[in-house]
């Protein structure tokens, strides 16, 4: 065994031992653990240090200084965990280090990119020309999807984006919901539409825009690229899709997106089906594979239906670059050298199958009915419809709420976190990952309720 394969072994040994370990700690780092992150912060050596010491040191202070959001008790920010199959691939990737840009460079990679979106596009019942790009995450999901939409509305009036830009170009009516994510907002000025530039249509409460209150289209002379999300990031709801798309179909040009970072995966569980009403008429779709999915960080998907709109806006030419021969990722994303993020959602998809993933999404939507059934129970208000995987709760009154959230946190048996909802604060608990069960739901209502004790009540 050389020295290298003892590296590696033992990077392997210590990162087993993480996993094994992450369900026996606090989900928050100790303020000792959080200290002991002094320990990296050393002057740069001249003759460099032993890999051996430096991986220990990773471990040993690193470490315990993560939250555990791969762990069953996580709630915040619909982080997802990471299923085995999909740790396990990450390793084979990393080993093997592909640049995913062309077939050339990377034979497997472009060969798992066509089945996984094969897969994809099967089980969630998209189109089956839906055209698939693996990206960073949703934000730049979002970003590739609007891009393509830009390029794809102002080309069918006779405005060509890449090659003349946007100054002097038809104005392009955006349109989005009062409660859509703020990556939305940013992705829309990334790619030159304008983060206010936009009509922000009403919302009902629970963040639904309200297709009522739709502009008259008669009002808007351009085309209209229209914004919907699947899953609002506090309650779940998903926008009303049909109306959405009976909206869109009133233009001559017309879009409609939908930012769907986890709730997008609703369209595999065949019992969600009332919720997920229209939400395949969409032109495209952004979601993230790191979040529901469980694969490990990063991934995120675009999802384009019209065909070649992702190619007309992302191709390059060059003269090194070999004549097309079959899926080229460069030409259909914003990176030239792409990680094979394709490689973990192949392997999770084949490893769960259809109902597998069906069972993730149920799963997860059960715990969080549990948790806010027994909530309710307790004395907090629940302020959501829970349809999948969002509790939003409000202990009292915002003031106790923060301070309810400051205590659980410091607790650390688990994690959720604040937001703004309604003018005061709210919890927001997000149940995403494989190994929260609904024994594991209880616990976590339990200890929320437990925490919620310390304050004395209102007529003391």
């Amino acid at each position: 065994m050389t020295q290298n394969d003892g590296l590696l072994r033992r990077a392997g040994a210590l990162a087993i031992a993480y996993v094994e370990s992450i369900d026996d700690r606090a989900v928050a780092p100790t303020p000792e653990a959080l200290a002991a992150l002094a320990r990296f912060d050393e002057e740069l050596s001249d003759s460099g240090t032993e890999a051996s010491s430096t991986l220990e040191l990773l471990a040993d202070a690193g470490g315990p200084a993560t939250m555990a959001s791969t762990g069953r008790q996580y709630y915040g920010f619909v982080n997802g965990a990471t299923l085995p199959v999909a740790l396990g691939a990450s390793m084979l990737v990393n080993a093997w280090d592909q640049n995913a840009a062309l077939p050339v460079m990377s034979p497997v990679s472009a060969a798992l990119h066509d089945v996984a979106r094969r897969w994809l596009v099967d089980v969630l019942g998209l189109p089956g020309e839906t055209d698939v790009a693996f990206v960073t995450g949703a934000t730049v999901a979002n970003a590739s999807c609007l891009a393509a939409a830009r390029d794809a509305l102002l080309a069918e009036v006779g405005w060509d984006v890449q090659r003349d830009g946007l100054f002097g170009a038809p104005p392009i009516d955006v349109v989005i919901g009062a409660q859509a994510h703020s990556t939305l907002r940013k992705s829309l000025g990334l790619v030159g539409l304008g983060r206010e530039r936009v009509t922000v249509v009403p919302a009902d409460d629970q963040g639904r825009i309200r297709a009522g209150d739709l502009p008259d289209a008669s009002t808007l002379d351009g085309p209209v690229l229209l914004c919907a999300q699947a899953g609002e990031v506090n309650t779940g709801a998903f926008d009303p899709f049909d109306e959405l798309a009976d909206w869109r179909d009133e233009f001559e040009h017309g879009w409609l997106h939908v930012d769907g970072a986890f709730g997008l995966w609703a369209l595999a569980d065949p019992t969600r089906t009332e919720l997920v009403a229209g939400l395949t008429r969409a032109d495209s779709w952004a979601t993230d594979a790191h979040k529901w999915l469980n694969v490990t960080y990063d991934c995120g998907i675009a999802f384009v239906r019209p065909d070649g709109a992702l190619r007309r806006t992302f191709g390059a030419v060059a003269g090194y670059l070999p004549p097309e021969s079959g899926f080229e990722a460069m030409h259909h994303t914003l990176q030239s050298s792409p990680r094979p993020r394709q490689i973990e959602v192949w392997a999770v998809l084949r490893t769960l199958g259809r109902h597998g993933l069906a069972d993730l999404v149920q799963q997860a939507s059960v715990c969080a009915v549990v948790i806010a059934e027994r909530l309710r129970d307790a004395g907090f208000e629940v302020l959501n419809d829970v349809v999948l995987n969002q509790v939003l709760v409000r202990y009292r009154d915002p003031a106790t709420t923060e301070r309810l959230i400051d205590a659980i946190q410091t607790d650390g048996r688990v994690w959720c976190g604040p937001t703004q909802w309604r003018g005061g604060t709210a919890m927001r608990i997000s149940v995403s990952s494989w190994k929260t069960t609904i024994a594991d739901a209880e616990v976590a209502a339990d200890v929320i309720i437990e925490c919620s004790e310390w304050e004395p009540s209102s007529d003391r």
